[in-house]
């Protein structure tokens, strides 16, 4: 009889014991690591969706329109008669898909 008990109070020490830990995950969970993985996700999908055409700011903050497209790599018109070439992913934003 008193084995069941001491059996049942350790069971409930161990979920006491492990509750706060969970609680800290959960919320560094909704506060960081789910922010962080949507964000990646829209930007992957924003490089993905790139065409010919497109206004663009690089991450050096360098103004220009797309004038092709190869796999990873894209050549942007910044100024007339001049076409600097770069990877897809230094693109920042595209103009007015904010």
């Amino acid at each position: 009889m008193v084995f069941l008990q001491a059996e049942t109070a350790t069971g409930a020490g161990l979920l006491g014991a492990l509750l706060p830990f969970l609680l800290m995950f959960a919320i560094l969970y909704f506060l960081l690591i789910r922010p962080q993985q949507q964000q990646q996700r829209k930007r992957r999908e924003m490089l993905d969706n790139l065409k010919k055409g497109d206004k663009v700011v690089t991450v050096g903050g360098i103004h220009g329109e797309i004038t092709a497209i190869k796999d990873d790599e894209i050549n942007l018109r910044i100024a007339d008669k001049v076409e600097i070439r770069l990877s897809r992913q230094g693109v920042g934003y595209v103009k007015g898909r904010e």
